[in-house]
């Protein structure tokens, strides 16, 4: 049978035909469909353009974009030469984007915008292997470029083919496998350099099988929304995964207008991640927190009959009620169904969240509204997935079952093995780390530390590099911590410190919107934002919401001292990674004095 991505574009154009695709938002600012005919076309002329430029079977081409369609028609393009995408995050640094060209060894660059296209250009200047820039968008070339093309050259070249060209392409195209490599899919590398992940085409067919078996809920009439980078192994499995299934999928292509965008979309799925749903969160908070008394209350209460009903009754499979699910449908018209359609998340079928711990309490707030967020775990190695929510029987506070096909155990310190067709071949031109993260009965050694409950879920601890001890022999759990404070709306990101110190402590960088508005209506002035953080009733705010939100915590847990931030963790300066994970050891640097200060 041939490879899943390999036949995709071909076996859904004959399905579908002229049926919308792919949506992009036009110049107009209208969204435009790409049919699955286009998408054939198209790709058939990516294809035959890049045999025409000379890339052989097994190369390996650069794709260094923010999200656009012109994405997936490079993937698919490559596919069928039996040719290796390799994915680059759009706020890669220069030299993030040379390490990964070099290390994969890419010959092409396909480019979102500007600042793309200039870093390509100083990568291609210090790698001659790297011949050729082809730029998604319209962008100012150097003087001395005489060999970039836009997507527009590119396919106008492979239109133009002679029937040779299109002869070897279906040649290759029949001759691939499900050992070929689909993907290097380089981690984000929260300490050392990022590792090339091999996933070979029987990854992703091994991938999407198992979730047609797992989620059998969405058909061809769904529509999703692309919103998390294509570079990131979520949201490229799932949108293959969502093309496979003849999903209609908006492409997002800037991440800071993604409330309006979902608001014009609707969709009924989308993958995100916990900061999504944090915010999202706190911004329903603070609304009620404005209500008057009566409507406070008949939220209050909503959200009450929607925990009884929907996580004591429908949770369970056990039917609801007559006069429970009358109050429930009361509340659903009065506040829920409100509150969905200003999302733009009323029709949601399932809205997959991972990459982060995500608050049970957030989690059992928006399932109580009726919000289908599916929680679930995975990696790059592992092709995304190995558990999530079922529909039925899900315990908030897990990250749900282990998916059919997939062979998970509990190791030494408590890390999560997997053993699956879905793991990664290993790590490209890394041996010896390959061999590291391999047990000697092959299964591969997550990181992670977790268990399963009495009912077979599986909980996540901590990832077992973040974990650390204090002087006094306790250990700590930062992403657990970090979790909880998420959920409040003041506070906008927390570094958890303590290692081998005497308690736990934090950098906290305030959500300032919404610290000036507390500062506004309690009349504090200030005369800048440095100011305003230093103040004492500031502090004691933040203060009393760190105790609040650590109850039930063991005292050696707890926060005893916090330093508040005027200016964000970013990925430019290193202290987030590209899927915004925190990078502990930059910032223990980058805020050593502060970090002393706290222990003086």
């Amino acid at each position: 049978m041939a490879n899943i991505l390999t036949s995709i574009v071909e076996r859904q154009s004959n399905k579908y035909g002229d049926r919308p695709a792919i949506y992009h938002r036009a110049g107009n600012g209208n969204w435009q469909p790409y049919t699955w005919l286009e998408i054939a076309r198209m790709t058939t002329q990516a294809a035959c353009a890049m045999e025409i430029l000379g890339l052989k079977e097994t190369q390996k081409i650069a794709v260094f974009s923010a999200n656009d369609p012109y994405i997936l028609i490079t993937d698919f393009a490559a596919f069928a030469n039996r040719a290796v995408p390799v994915s680059i995050y759009a706020t890669s640094s220069r030299q993030q984007v040379e390490y990964i060209v070099r290390d994969s060894e890419s010959e092409l660059i396909f480019v979102g915008d500007q600042a793309q296209y200039d870093i390509a250009r100083a990568v291609a200047s210090r790698i001659p292997a790297l011949r050729q820039i082809i730029t998604y968008t319209e962008v100012k070339r150097d003087a001395d470029d005489n060999s970039t093309m836009t997507f527009s050259q590119f396919l106008s070249l492979g239109k133009s083919a002679s029937q040779g060209s299109h002869d070897e392409v279906r040649r290759r195209t029949a001759a691939a496998t499900p050992d070929d490599i689909a993907t290097l899919l380089y981690t984000s590398g929260t300490t050392g350099d990022p590792k090339g992940a091999i996933l070979p085409h029987s990854c992703f067919d091994a991938a999407i099988e198992i979730h047609h078996q797992r989620l059998t809920s969405l058909s061809d009439t769904d529509t999703s929304l692309c919103f998390l980078p294509l570079s990131h192994i979520f949201e490229k499995a799932w949108t293959y995964f969502a093309l496979d299934c003849g999903i209609r999928v908006y492409v997002n292509a800037d991440p800071k207008a993604i409330q309006n965008t979902i608001r014009e979309v609707h969709p009924t799925c989308m993958c995100s991640v916990p900061r999504f749903w944090e915010k999202a969160y706190a911004a329903i908070q603070e609304k009620m927190a404005h209500m008057k008394p009566i409507s406070r209350w008949m939220c209050a209460r909503a959200l009450n009959i929607g925990r009884r009903r929907n996580l004591g009754y429908v949770r369970q499979g056990i039917p609801v009620p007559r006069h429970l699910e009358w109050q429930y449908r009361f509340y659903n018209r009065r506040v829920f169904s409100k509150v969905q359609r200003i999302m733009g998340i009323e029709h949601g079928n399932i809205f997959p969240t991972a990459g982060a711990p995500l608050s049970p309490a957030i989690t059992e707030f928006f399932r109580a509204m009726e919000v289908p967020i599916v929680i679930g775990y995975g990696l790059s190695e592992t092709t995304a997935t190995v558990s999530c929510f079922p529909y039925e029987g899900y315990e908030i506070g897990t990250v749900g079952t282990v998916l059919p096909g997939i062979d998970v155990k509990i190791g030494p310190d408590n890390e999560i093995l997997v053993k699956s067709p879905t793991v990664m071949r290993g790590y490209y031109n890394k041996p010896q780390e390959t061999a590291e993260v391999f047990t000697p009965d092959g299964y591969f050694r997550t990181g992670d530390a977790g268990y399963f409950d009495q009912n077979g879920d599986l909980i996540l601890t901590e990832r077992i590099k973040d974990l650390f001890k204090t002087s006094n022999g306790k250990y700590i759990a930062p992403q657990a911590i970090e979790s909880r404070l998420g959920e409040d709306k003041y506070i906008e990101q927390v570094a958890v410190i303590g290692d081998n110190r005497k308690f736990v402590t934090a950098i906290i960088v305030p959500a300032i919107e919404a610290v000036k508005e507390y500062a506004s209506r309690k009349k504090i002035q200030y005369r800048n934002l440095e100011d305003l953080l230093s103040d004492s009733r500031i502090r004691e705010l933040i203060s009393n919401r760190i105790e609040s939100l650590q109850e039930g915590l063991a005292s050696f847990e707890k926060i005893k001292k916090f330093t508040l931030l005027p200016k964000e963790f970013t990925m430019e300066a290193g202290e987030l990674t590209n899927t915004l994970k925190i990078r502990r050891p930059v910032i223990n640097r980058h805020y050593a004095s502060q970090i002393e200060a706290m222990y003086a």
